[in-house]
């Protein structure tokens, strides 16, 4: 048998104090990592989720933070009195995993029924919590007062209360329609309640 050319290297010769070394070695990083392993928290936590996965819902937007497209007259200081929250709820409308705020608001009004708006609310972004309003459910312009408002299961339901005419008295509607809302097609679709009926 000829001899290799290439000279017989140290390590490849195994000898008893290499196992020894080898055995100690491996002894002493098994220990050490008993001693810096991470807790349970932080060895199971995966990559964050994104913002629509649900897993980090953020806070329904705040009714008092948003500007409603609503303008009311000047109280008696001279200055434009600000809208009124009257009622809000919050759901996840859309289903991107984080909720969204409904607010009914109209203008101060003395005596008399003031008209509602309906508005859907949402973050102004994900690090700004003020509310934006996305969306008019029901337009002052149309002298509804709402009643019986409600957000199930991501549908917005109330019963609407208006004037057969301009003879009927403001503090006294004489049209009631119950209505919801749900979003359907990036939009929001109202329809009437299965069941209801006109009075």
């Amino acid at each position: 048998m000829q001899p290799s050319a290439v000279p017989e290297l140290a390590h490849t010769r195994t000898r008893p104090i290499h196992w020894l070394a080898t055995a100690a070695a491996l002894a002493a990083a098994v220990a050490g990592a008993s001693f810096i392993q991470p807790g349970a928290a932080a060895a199971s936590k995966g990559p964050e989720p994104s913002a629509g996965s649900g897993h980090h819902r953020a806070a329904a937007p705040a009714a008092s933070t948003a500007d409603y497209p609503l303008r009311c007259a000047p109280g008696a200081g001279g200055d434009r009195e600000e809208p009124v929250v009257a009622q809000h709820a919050a759901a996840d409308l859309d289903g991107d995993g984080n909720p969204e705020t409904v607010a009914v608001v109209h203008c101060p009004a003395g005596s008399g029924t003031p008209p509602d708006g309906v508005y859907v609310l949402t973050r102004a972004s994900a690090t700004d919590a003020t509310a934006r309003v996305v969306a008019t459910l029901v337009d002052p312009k149309d002298r509804l007062t709402v009643d019986d408002f409600g957000v199930h299961s991501a549908t917005v339901a109330a019963t609407l209360l208006g004037y057969s005419s301009l003879d009927v008295p403001r503090c006294c509607p004489d049209t009631h329609k119950k209505a919801q809302w749900r979003w359907r097609d990036n939009t929001f679709v109202r329809s009437v309640p299965a069941g209801t009926r006109a009075m």
